[in-house]
């Protein structure tokens, strides 16, 4: 047994040494002895001990777990224990206490603080005892019978340098695994017989094998790697690398070749590992999946030369497939043809549904024209609603006209997007290699000057490139730019054409036409200006500009004795789309004191029919506000007839190309009756447009036709002069 004068004589004639932070040791024990030990530790000649004694498993326990508490297991590192020497650092433990015995009083230890090393002191008869202990997580045990004051600080001083070796040691093996399972690369290594020793979390998911599975396993085995391309094997690098004791490159582009193996990879290197003394213990791994960066870069470059909505080449690979078209027409003395589309009145489908309706919408126009061309020419979205089609061979110009025709009969079918049937039309310039030009930005240039010709067409049209559209292209922008400042420099005025009773002449409206004075240029009409204003977005202040100044003199007509007086305003699609088209016209009626039953706004069929649904909504609204509404130009749009029903219509306006047509065609004389009586049974006022002789105003009478209008009455006349018309019909009554 140990003695308390065994361990003083062994202290006697130890030399001081330099002290340190003593380690923290834990007694647990209420043997005779118990004290005895303590003090030899707490006596050591180097100080390198503190020992706390309690003498049950749960005084055990608690201090373990409660005062002074040592870091949680998951938290535990030797760094963190050498600075914190305050804490337990190990364990010396009687396993028969009081409150416990045997294999019982290490289990409750050790649940209470596995991180900290435990050391059990035993007799020879519990030895046995002690051993499983150590088999079940004890560092090591001592008998008490062989212990004395030298060896115990000794042997207690080396357990706990070991234990914290260990555990640095682990410590290091877990950053390294955790550093391996997070990089980008997969590693394997490898014995100096080929058999794997490792492989990290990239390694486990490109070869299939987990890292237990591979263990033990030949690396040409758990990784054989063959060329992408050839499926041919590549050599093995890294019995290489063990064999030459050199770091050898990988050859690029293979993949692994097992089962639902698809991943190409990258190969980076294989170099040999060394132990201390030089020698080659084995070799280690490293390439990288480039599927995925691979995958990524293709799209990038993908997305760099298309557009994210619609799909079509953007502008930059249309221009590089252009050129490419040119070098090849050039070559093979060939033609070919460049179409510029733009979607007429576009910007009214997103003012008024949205910009998620007017993406959908361009989406399902970037299909249809791609229905129309063939798998060798080029559909591109320049942006916005302005697609080019590069028809990259054509025999002549008229094939061209021909594709052009094709597509404006594809787009002019209704679009379905969510409950809105949406029509929609297009205007296209045409330009032809070499006769148009020879350079890519030249043809664009020209075919963009050639569809602004389309719109001023009327629209839904096509027109080929001519040379004195570049004075054109050149007039319009001088035109866009005086627009913008036309209202503030009061350069736009009214004109006032009068509406008739066919049958006693007198006025019964009055229709307001805007015409801009333009400073240099003189008196412009509107069939010069307007459509300009709509491409440019000017239209809509220029229409309240319209609007307020037509209430205004139509309210000033009547306070001077024109009383009923009605005056008719025409309304662009961009106006009628606009959000605030409502709110704006309640606040000009309030504003000028005009009843609402005296203003007539006409729109024509084609706006009505782009959205039917969303127009029907908007006339609805303007009717409960007591407006009346006409429908100009009626018979020359689509679906007249069938769809008059679904607007509430007061009044029809008979196109003047069906009046001047009175005298001469049998069929526009029945044309004009039909729509006659149509509007009398449905309860709705006619009115014909662009009556200019004494005959079409005959056959009118005759047609028992309630109202007209045109040169043979009056011209648009200003203010003031159909202010003296007006009293000069007065007079004559």
């Amino acid at each position: 047994m140990l003695s308390e004068r065994c361990f003083n004589k062994a202290q006697k004639g130890v030399r001081p040494k330099e002290r340190s932070i003593p380690h923290n040791i834990l007694l647990i024990s209420d043997a005779p002895n118990a004290g005895a030990v303590r003090d030899a530790l707490s006596n050591s000649g180097d100080g390198s001990f503190k020992v706390e004694w309690v003498r049950s498993r749960s005084d055990g326990i608690k201090r373990l777990t409660g005062r002074s508490r040592a870091p949680a297991a998951n938290a535990v590192t030797a760094a963190s224990r050498q600075k914190a020497r305050g804490g337990v650092v190990a364990v010396l433990v009687d396993l028969y206490l009081p409150d416990s015995s045997g294999l019982d009083t290490f289990a409750q230890l050790f649940r209470a603080a596995p991180q900290i090393p435990i050391l059990v002191l035993t007799s020879a008869q519990h030895e046995d005892v002690a051993r499983l202990a150590v088999r079940q997580g004890a560092l090591d045990y001592f008998l008490q019978e062989h212990l004395d004051g030298h060896l115990l600080p000794k042997a207690l001083r080396t357990i706990i340098e070991r234990a914290a070796s260990a555990e640095a040691l682990y410590e290091e093996q877990e950053r390294a695994r955790v550093t391996l399972d997070s990089i980008g690369d997969a590693v394997i290594s490898t014995d100096l017989w080929g058999r794997v020793t490792y492989l990290n979390a990239v390694a486990e998911r490109i070869t299939g094998w987990t890292r237990r599975e591979a263990a033990g396993h030949g690396v040409d085995e758990v990784f054989r790697a063959v060329d992408g391309a050839t499926g041919e094997g590549v050599r093995n690098a890294m019995e290489l690398a063990v064999r030459e004791d050199i770091t050898v490159a990988l050859t690029p582009n293979c993949k692994p070749d097992h089962d639902g193996g698809t991943e190409t990879t990258n190969e980076n290197s294989a170099a040999p590992i060394h132990n201390r003394r030089g020698a080659v213990t084995g070799a280690v791994m490293v390439f990288r999946d480039m599927s995925t960066a691979r995958a990524l870069s293709h799209r990038l470059s993908y997305l760099a030369q298309h557009d994210s909505l619609t799909d079509l080449p953007n502008r930059g690979l249309l221009n590089d497939r252009l050129n490419h078209a040119i070098c090849l027409a050039h070559r093979r003395r060939k033609k070919m043809a460049v179409l510029f589309l733009d979607i007429d009145r576009f910007k009214h489908v997103n003012d008024s549904l949205g910009h998620e309706i007017g993406d959908r919408l361009l989406q399902s126009v970037a299909r249809r024209l791609l229905s129309c061309v063939r798998r060798s020419d080029t559909v591109s979205r320049q942006g916005g609603d302005e697609f080019v089609i590069l028809l990259s061979e054509v025999a002549q110009p008229q094939d061209a006209a021909v594709s052009a025709e094709k597509m404006l009969q594809a787009l002019s079918v209704p679009h379905c997007i969510d409950d809105h049937e949406l029509r929609v039309t297009g205007s296209i310039g045409i330009v032809v290699y070499p006769d148009d030009g020879t350079q890519a930005d030249v043809l664009l240039k020209h075919a963009d000057f050639a569809m602004y010709h389309a719109k001023e067409q009327g629209r839904n049209n096509y027109q080929f490139f001519e040379p004195n559209l570049n004075v054109r292209a050149l007039e319009r922008q001088v035109l866009e730019s005086g627009l913008r400042r036309a209202i503030d420099a009061q350069e736009l005025v009214l004109h006032y054409q009068p509406k008739v009773n066919l049958q006693n002449g007198d006025i019964v409206g009055v229709e307001a036409f805007v015409r801009w004075r333009h400073s240099q240029r003189g008196l412009i009409l509107p069939s010069q200006f307007v459509p300009v204003a709509e491409a440019c977005g000017a239209i809509v202040p220029i229409g309240r500009w319209v609007l307020r100044q037509a209430c205004r003199q139509a309210r000033a007509w009547q306070a001077a004795g024109n009383a009923g007086l009605r005056i008719a305003i025409n309304v662009s699609a961009c106006e009628l789309r606009d959000r605030d088209f409502l709110r704006c016209l309640r606040e000009i009626l309030d504003e000028t004191g005009l009843a609402p039953r005296d203003l007539e706004l006409e729109l024509t069929e084609a706006v009505l029919m782009q959205d039917a649904q969303f127009a029907a909504g908007m006339l609805g609204s303007l009717r409960e506000l007591d407006v009346q509404l006409a429908l100009d130009d009626f018979g020359t749009g689509y679906s007249s007839l069938s769809n008059l029903k679904r607007f509430p219509i007061d009044i029809l306006k008979i196109d003047q190309s069906f009046v001047r047509e009175l005298t001469t065609d049998s069929g526009a004389n029945s044309i004009v009756s039909a729509v006659i009586g149509m509007g009398k049974n449905l309860g709705m006022q006619v009115v014909a447009e662009g009556v200019e002789s004494r005959e079409q105003l005959t056959c009118l009478q005759e047609l028992a036709c309630p109202q007209g209008q045109g040169f043979y009455f009056s011209e648009p006349l200003t203010a003031t002069q159909f202010t003296r018309l007006c009293r000069r019909k007065a007079a004559a009554v």
